[in-house]
């Protein structure tokens, strides 16, 4: 029996051979492990078996298949989550801020992912993304707080997948932005491509995928305003990007907003509060809520004193 790790080439600076760029990955404890690998054809990149030399550039696809006795470095640790619900399929989490949702290239400790190894161990979570994300089936960003769906086995991470692509699953957001809107309701269907000038980001591209996103004004003050947003697609960075991109930038987003702010926050204001899913096991309709977290309340508490 072998598992496999699957992952997007994201934020390169330069392009780069596909064993140097392996060995940098912190799976690997040399380079000749790598070649190995490679010479076993049990490395691919965009479906295809590639050579050492083979060029690595943003958005290539690889996909590396071990073994059971290849030794993997992604460690359970004992960090405390919170469970929302949960049943013998699927739970949902509430996420921190400052979080990654599973390892990367870069990262391999301190996830939600290391957590949820320590509670469920390998075999207690789906396998379907691969050994670097069991369980998940959607992401956060690191610094967007909020509401997860977690898949214990394979055939409820394909449940949970299949809702989200019909979009029977909801997920919703809130966020504080800069402006004020006319409207109390409106969508965003903009096309998300990653800005080939700036690999860290996303961005409004013509040939990009698909992305639309919809908001309802909550609350307005002066020169700001309080939103809560619901996607119909799930692109990374698409809700930070799409409020950027129409000129309302989430609060305090380094990343696609310049604009100060006086109060400070762990980055973005922005939550994913509430899902909506259906359960595995007799297709009950499970709807979670989570209360505003302390930036969101923090930023509210200001303008509603300051600003109304």
């Amino acid at each position: 029996m072998t598992k496999k790790y699957v992952f997007s080439v994201q934020s390169l600076k330069k392009p780069i051979r596909l064993d140097a760029f392996l060995s940098e990955i912190d799976l690997f404890s040399s380079r000749s492990q790598v070649q190995n690998l490679i010479k076993k054809n049990q490395v691919t990149v965009n479906g295809e078996q590639k050579k050492s030399s083979f060029i690595v550039n943003n958005d290539d696809e690889i996909c590396i298949v071990f073994s059971d006795d290849f030794s993997l470095v992604i460690e359970p640790e004992n960090i405390p989550i919170e469970v929302v619900w949960e049943d013998d399929d699927i739970l949902a989490v509430n996420k921190p801020k400052n979080m990654l949702t599973h390892p990367t290239t870069k990262e391999i400790k301190g996830t939600l992912v290391n957590a949820l190894l320590y509670r469920y161990g390998y075999d207690g979570l789906s396998d379907i993304n691969g050994l670097m994300r069991p369980g998940i089936v959607h992401r956060l960003d690191r610094n967007t707080s909020g509401l997860l769906m977690i898949a214990k086995n394979n055939k409820a991470h394909q449940y949970l997948a299949e809702q989200i692509k019909s979009k029977s699953a909801r997920r919703n957001y809130l966020a504080v932005v800069h402006g004020n809107f006319d409207n109390e309701n409106g969508t965003i269907d903009a096309p998300l491509l990653r800005n080939p000038n700036k690999p860290e980001k996303f961005a409004v591209l013509d040939g990009g995928k698909p992305s639309i996103t919809h908001y309802r004004v909550l609350e307005q003050f002066k020169g700001f305003s309080f939103l809560e947003l619901e996607l119909e697609t799930g692109r990374t960075h698409q809700i930070r990007v799409h409020m950027s991109y129409i000129s309302h930038p989430i609060v305090n987003d380094s990343l696609y907003n310049k604009q100060p702010f006086k109060v400070k926050t762990q980055e973005q204001v922005l939550q994913a509060y509430k899902l909506k899913f259906a359960a595995l096991k007799n297709d009950d309709i499970i709807e979670l809520e989570i209360n505003p977290d302390k930036d969101i309340q923090k930023v509210l508490k200001y303008l509603r004193s300051s600003l109304k």
